[in-house]
Protein backbone atom coordinates (compact mmCIF):
# COMPACT_ATOMS: atom_id res chain seq x y z
CA UNK A 1 0.00 0.00 0.00
CA UNK A 2 1.18 3.79 -0.75
CA UNK A 3 1.86 6.07 1.89
CA UNK A 4 -0.46 9.19 1.93
CA UNK A 5 0.14 12.12 0.36
CA UNK A 6 0.83 15.29 2.24
CA UNK A 7 0.45 18.66 1.27
CA UNK A 8 1.65 22.27 2.70
CA UNK A 9 -1.50 24.19 3.54
CA UNK A 10 -0.24 27.34 0.74
CA UNK A 11 -0.27 24.89 -2.33
CA UNK A 12 -3.01 23.13 -4.95
CA UNK A 13 -6.20 24.07 -3.58
CA UNK A 14 -5.30 26.07 -0.36
CA UNK A 15 -3.48 28.82 -2.64
CA UNK A 16 -2.93 31.75 -0.27
CA UNK A 17 -4.91 34.79 -0.03
CA UNK A 18 -2.65 37.32 1.00
CA UNK A 19 0.83 38.34 -0.27
CA UNK A 20 1.59 39.72 2.63
CA UNK A 21 0.64 40.03 6.22
CA UNK A 22 2.35 42.33 8.48
CA UNK A 23 2.16 41.67 12.37
CA UNK A 24 3.13 44.41 14.68
CA UNK A 25 2.40 47.64 16.41
CA UNK A 26 0.51 50.50 14.61
CA UNK A 27 0.65 54.13 15.98
CA UNK A 28 -0.84 57.86 15.75
CA UNK A 29 2.12 60.15 14.47
CA UNK A 30 2.27 63.79 15.51
CA UNK A 31 4.85 65.43 13.09
CA UNK A 32 6.17 68.54 13.52
CA UNK A 33 6.75 69.72 10.08
CA UNK A 34 8.10 73.50 10.68
CA UNK A 35 11.04 73.08 13.71
CA UNK A 36 10.19 76.77 14.84
CA UNK A 37 6.80 75.81 15.03
CA UNK A 38 4.97 73.73 18.18
CA UNK A 39 2.08 72.65 15.92
CA UNK A 40 2.01 68.90 14.88
CA UNK A 41 0.10 67.18 11.97
CA UNK A 42 -1.46 63.80 13.16
CA UNK A 43 -0.99 60.77 10.99
CA UNK A 44 -0.07 57.35 11.03
CA UNK A 45 2.97 55.51 11.71
CA UNK A 46 4.07 51.81 13.01
CA UNK A 47 6.84 50.24 10.84
CA UNK A 48 4.80 46.92 9.80
CA UNK A 49 1.72 49.15 9.23
CA UNK A 50 4.01 51.27 7.22
CA UNK A 51 5.40 48.25 5.26
CA UNK A 52 1.74 46.91 5.05
CA UNK A 53 -0.03 50.05 3.37
CA UNK A 54 3.69 50.40 1.06
CA UNK A 55 2.89 47.44 -0.25
CA UNK A 56 -1.22 47.63 -0.89
CA UNK A 57 -0.33 50.94 -2.81
CA UNK A 58 1.76 48.99 -5.17
CA UNK A 59 -0.88 46.51 -6.08
CA UNK A 60 -0.29 43.27 -3.07
CA UNK A 61 -3.22 41.65 -1.35
CA UNK A 62 -2.34 42.52 2.62
CA UNK A 63 -3.56 42.09 5.48
CA UNK A 64 -2.19 43.08 9.25
CA UNK A 65 -2.93 41.36 12.31
CA UNK A 66 -2.47 43.88 15.30
CA UNK A 67 -3.94 45.15 18.43
CA UNK A 68 -5.70 48.45 18.37
CA UNK A 69 -6.97 50.64 21.53
CA UNK A 70 -11.29 51.09 21.91
CA UNK A 71 -10.31 54.56 21.51
CA UNK A 72 -10.75 57.68 18.22
CA UNK A 73 -6.83 56.83 17.74
CA UNK A 74 -7.90 53.23 17.47
CA UNK A 75 -10.91 53.78 14.93
CA UNK A 76 -8.83 55.94 12.96
CA UNK A 77 -6.44 53.00 12.06
CA UNK A 78 -9.18 50.44 10.83
CA UNK A 79 -10.86 53.22 8.57
CA UNK A 80 -7.19 53.99 7.31
CA UNK A 81 -6.81 50.39 6.11
CA UNK A 82 -9.70 49.69 5.05
CA UNK A 83 -9.11 52.60 2.63
CA UNK A 84 -5.77 51.55 1.79
CA UNK A 85 -6.79 48.29 1.11
CA UNK A 86 -5.47 46.67 3.84
CA UNK A 87 -7.78 43.78 5.21
CA UNK A 88 -8.66 44.11 9.18
CA UNK A 89 -10.20 40.87 10.32
CA UNK A 90 -6.23 40.46 11.85
CA UNK A 91 -6.88 43.37 14.38
CA UNK A 92 -8.67 42.70 17.81
CA UNK A 93 -9.64 46.57 19.22
CA UNK A 94 -9.01 45.92 23.14
CA UNK A 95 -11.42 47.11 25.50
CA UNK A 96 -9.88 49.31 28.10
CA UNK A 97 -6.35 50.24 26.85
CA UNK A 98 -4.85 53.12 24.39
CA UNK A 99 -3.43 53.12 20.51
CA UNK A 100 0.30 53.78 21.21
CA UNK A 101 1.46 57.34 19.90
CA UNK A 102 4.67 58.98 18.70
CA UNK A 103 5.48 62.26 18.02
CA UNK A 104 8.30 63.60 15.56
CA UNK A 105 10.23 66.58 15.74
CA UNK A 106 12.30 67.83 12.93
CA UNK A 107 16.10 69.57 13.58
CA UNK A 108 19.50 70.32 12.24
CA UNK A 109 20.78 66.57 13.33
CA UNK A 110 17.57 64.99 11.86
CA UNK A 111 14.35 63.51 12.91
CA UNK A 112 13.73 63.36 16.56
CA UNK A 113 11.18 60.73 17.88
CA UNK A 114 9.12 60.38 21.27
CA UNK A 115 6.98 57.86 22.22
CA UNK A 116 3.66 57.18 24.30
CA UNK A 117 3.39 53.69 23.91
CA UNK A 118 3.66 51.59 27.66
CA UNK A 119 0.26 49.50 28.12
CA UNK A 120 -1.16 49.83 24.75
CA UNK A 121 -2.95 47.67 22.98
CA UNK A 122 -0.59 46.39 20.53
CA UNK A 123 1.73 45.52 23.66
CA UNK A 124 -0.52 43.31 25.09
CA UNK A 125 -0.99 40.92 22.76
CA UNK A 126 -0.29 37.48 23.25
CA UNK A 127 0.06 34.40 21.40
CA UNK A 128 -3.98 32.96 22.32
CA UNK A 129 -4.39 36.59 20.30
CA UNK A 130 -3.39 35.36 16.61
CA UNK A 131 -5.69 34.87 14.14
CA UNK A 132 -4.18 31.32 13.52
CA UNK A 133 -6.72 30.62 10.14
CA UNK A 134 -5.54 33.83 8.82
CA UNK A 135 -1.43 34.01 9.04
CA UNK A 136 -2.31 30.29 7.11
CA UNK A 137 -2.93 32.04 4.05
CA UNK A 138 -0.64 34.45 3.08
CA UNK A 139 2.80 33.80 0.87
CA UNK A 140 4.75 36.40 3.22
CA UNK A 141 4.77 37.26 7.00
CA UNK A 142 6.08 40.46 7.63
CA UNK A 143 7.76 41.20 11.41
CA UNK A 144 9.93 43.76 12.92
CA UNK A 145 12.43 43.83 16.06
CA UNK A 146 10.27 46.92 17.40
CA UNK A 147 7.26 44.58 17.94
CA UNK A 148 9.37 41.84 19.35
CA UNK A 149 10.72 44.65 21.64
CA UNK A 150 7.38 46.36 22.91
CA UNK A 151 6.67 43.32 25.51
CA UNK A 152 7.70 39.80 26.56
CA UNK A 153 4.05 39.07 25.69
CA UNK A 154 4.10 40.69 21.59
CA UNK A 155 7.70 39.00 21.44
CA UNK A 156 5.73 35.37 22.19
CA UNK A 157 3.18 36.42 19.93
CA UNK A 158 5.85 37.59 17.24
CA UNK A 159 7.50 34.04 17.80
CA UNK A 160 4.34 32.31 17.29
CA UNK A 161 2.93 33.89 13.90
CA UNK A 162 6.24 33.22 12.15
CA UNK A 163 6.26 29.38 13.30
CA UNK A 164 2.24 29.10 12.45
CA UNK A 165 3.23 30.91 9.33
CA UNK A 166 6.04 28.85 8.44
CA UNK A 167 4.49 25.30 9.13
CA UNK A 168 1.69 26.80 6.63
CA UNK A 169 4.40 27.05 3.88
CA UNK A 170 4.52 31.04 4.50
CA UNK A 171 8.15 33.00 4.07
CA UNK A 172 9.21 35.16 6.60
CA UNK A 173 10.32 38.66 5.83
CA UNK A 174 12.33 40.46 9.45
CA UNK A 175 12.96 44.23 9.57
CA UNK A 176 15.67 44.53 12.32
CA UNK A 177 14.48 48.25 13.76
CA UNK A 178 16.73 47.86 16.43
CA UNK A 179 15.66 50.83 18.84
CA UNK A 180 18.10 51.06 22.09
CA UNK A 181 15.35 52.35 24.07
CA UNK A 182 13.26 49.79 23.60
CA UNK A 183 15.49 46.85 24.55
CA UNK A 184 19.54 46.19 25.54
CA UNK A 185 21.88 45.15 22.66
CA UNK A 186 22.41 41.61 24.02
CA UNK A 187 18.68 40.17 24.20
CA UNK A 188 17.93 42.04 20.77
CA UNK A 189 20.71 39.78 19.63
CA UNK A 190 19.95 36.69 21.19
CA UNK A 191 16.15 37.75 19.54
CA UNK A 192 17.44 38.07 16.38
CA UNK A 193 19.29 34.68 15.95
CA UNK A 194 16.25 32.96 16.66
CA UNK A 195 14.35 34.86 14.18
CA UNK A 196 16.95 34.85 11.46
CA UNK A 197 16.91 31.01 12.29
CA UNK A 198 13.67 30.96 9.82
CA UNK A 199 14.25 34.04 8.00
CA UNK A 200 13.87 34.14 4.48
CA UNK A 201 14.31 37.95 4.45
CA UNK A 202 16.56 39.73 6.32
CA UNK A 203 15.99 43.72 6.00
CA UNK A 204 18.79 45.58 8.71
CA UNK A 205 20.55 49.09 8.70
CA UNK A 206 24.29 48.56 8.69
CA UNK A 207 24.71 50.79 11.98
CA UNK A 208 22.23 48.14 13.97
CA UNK A 209 24.15 45.43 12.72
CA UNK A 210 27.62 47.16 13.87
CA UNK A 211 25.46 48.00 17.39
CA UNK A 212 24.69 44.24 18.09
CA UNK A 213 27.48 42.51 16.25
CA UNK A 214 30.46 44.66 16.54
CA UNK A 215 30.53 44.74 12.46
CA UNK A 216 30.96 47.60 10.51
CA UNK A 217 32.14 46.64 6.64
CA UNK A 218 28.99 45.47 5.09
CA UNK A 219 30.13 42.16 3.34
CA UNK A 220 30.74 40.90 7.22
CA UNK A 221 27.43 42.25 8.15
CA UNK A 222 25.70 40.04 5.46
CA UNK A 223 28.08 37.02 5.95
CA UNK A 224 27.12 37.23 9.45
CA UNK A 225 23.24 37.78 8.57
CA UNK A 226 23.59 34.20 6.64
CA UNK A 227 26.13 32.65 9.46
CA UNK A 228 22.64 32.87 11.72
CA UNK A 229 20.13 31.91 9.13
CA UNK A 230 18.55 34.64 6.55
CA UNK A 231 18.76 32.75 3.66
CA UNK A 232 18.47 36.67 1.73
CA UNK A 233 19.45 39.88 3.05
CA UNK A 234 18.59 43.43 2.22
CA UNK A 235 21.03 45.68 4.06
CA UNK A 236 19.56 49.13 3.94
CA UNK A 237 22.36 51.85 3.27
CA UNK A 238 19.91 54.92 3.39
CA UNK A 239 20.04 57.68 0.53
CA UNK A 240 22.95 55.65 -0.93
CA UNK A 241 21.17 52.48 -1.70
CA UNK A 242 21.65 49.01 -0.48
CA UNK A 243 23.53 46.07 -0.67
CA UNK A 244 22.38 42.66 -1.42
CA UNK A 245 22.90 39.40 -1.22
CA UNK A 246 21.02 35.85 -1.01
CA UNK A 247 23.88 33.53 -0.22
CA UNK A 248 25.52 33.03 -3.51
CA UNK A 249 25.98 36.14 -5.11
CA UNK A 250 26.05 40.37 -3.87
CA UNK A 251 25.24 43.20 -5.52
CA UNK A 252 25.37 46.67 -4.66
CA UNK A 253 22.10 48.38 -5.60
CA UNK A 254 22.39 52.88 -5.82
CA UNK A 255 20.08 54.84 -4.08
CA UNK A 256 17.82 57.23 -5.99
CA UNK A 257 18.31 61.12 -5.69
CA UNK A 258 15.41 63.25 -4.43
CA UNK A 259 14.63 66.64 -2.40
CA UNK A 260 14.35 65.05 0.76
CA UNK A 261 12.47 66.68 3.63
CA UNK A 262 11.38 64.02 6.00
CA UNK A 263 12.73 60.48 6.00
CA UNK A 264 10.25 58.90 8.60
CA UNK A 265 8.81 55.85 7.59
CA UNK A 266 11.31 55.43 4.36
CA UNK A 267 12.92 52.17 5.89
CA UNK A 268 9.24 50.85 6.49
CA UNK A 269 8.65 51.75 2.61
CA UNK A 270 11.52 49.73 1.65
CA UNK A 271 10.23 46.91 2.93
CA UNK A 272 6.75 46.81 1.76
CA UNK A 273 7.87 47.72 -1.75
CA UNK A 274 10.29 45.15 -1.63
CA UNK A 275 8.02 42.33 -0.82
CA UNK A 276 4.94 43.52 -2.98
CA UNK A 277 7.55 43.18 -5.65
CA UNK A 278 8.82 39.37 -4.82
CA UNK A 279 5.44 38.46 -4.13
CA UNK A 280 4.52 38.84 -7.61
CA UNK A 281 8.14 36.42 -8.59
CA UNK A 282 10.06 39.30 -9.12
CA UNK A 283 13.79 38.54 -8.41
CA UNK A 284 15.82 39.99 -5.18
CA UNK A 285 17.65 42.52 -7.41
CA UNK A 286 14.48 43.82 -9.38
CA UNK A 287 12.58 44.12 -6.01
CA UNK A 288 15.38 45.66 -3.90
CA UNK A 289 15.87 48.75 -7.14
CA UNK A 290 12.58 49.50 -7.18
CA UNK A 291 12.03 49.59 -3.14
CA UNK A 292 15.13 52.22 -3.79
CA UNK A 293 13.12 54.55 -5.48
CA UNK A 294 10.12 53.83 -3.54
CA UNK A 295 11.87 54.49 -0.41
CA UNK A 296 13.37 57.83 -1.89
CA UNK A 297 9.99 59.30 -2.99
CA UNK A 298 8.75 58.68 0.23
CA UNK A 299 10.88 61.28 1.88
CA UNK A 300 9.68 64.00 -0.49
CA UNK A 301 6.51 64.91 1.65
CA UNK A 302 6.40 64.92 5.84
CA UNK A 303 4.85 61.87 7.71
CA UNK A 304 5.12 58.04 7.88
CA UNK A 305 1.97 57.00 5.37
CA UNK A 306 0.77 60.12 3.36
CA UNK A 307 3.87 60.08 0.64
CA UNK A 308 4.50 56.33 0.26
CA UNK A 309 4.40 55.99 -3.16
CA UNK A 310 1.83 54.97 -5.74
CA UNK A 311 2.23 53.56 -8.82
CA UNK A 312 1.84 56.86 -11.00
CA UNK A 313 4.80 58.08 -8.73
CA UNK A 314 7.28 55.30 -9.33
CA UNK A 315 6.44 56.01 -13.60
CA UNK A 316 6.52 59.24 -13.23
CA UNK A 317 10.06 58.28 -11.97
CA UNK A 318 10.60 56.03 -14.67
CA UNK A 319 10.04 52.55 -12.22
CA UNK A 320 6.70 51.25 -13.72
CA UNK A 321 5.30 48.79 -11.54
CA UNK A 322 4.73 45.60 -12.88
Amino acid sequence: MSEPVHTPANTADHAPHFDLIALGEPLIEFNQRDPAAPAFTRGFGGDTSNAAIAAARLGARVAFVGQVGDDTFGRDLLALWQAEGVATEGVRTLAGTDTGLYFVSHGAAGHEFSYRRAGSAAARMTPADLPRALLARTRWLHVSGISLAISTSACDAVLAAIALARSAGAKISFDLNYRARLWPPARALALTRQVLADCDLFLPGLDEIQTLSGLDDADAALAWAHAQGARAVVLKLGPTGCRISDGAQRLTLPGHAVAAVDATGAGDCFAGACLSQLARGATLADAARLANVAAALSTRGFGAVAPLPRPADLAAAGWPVR
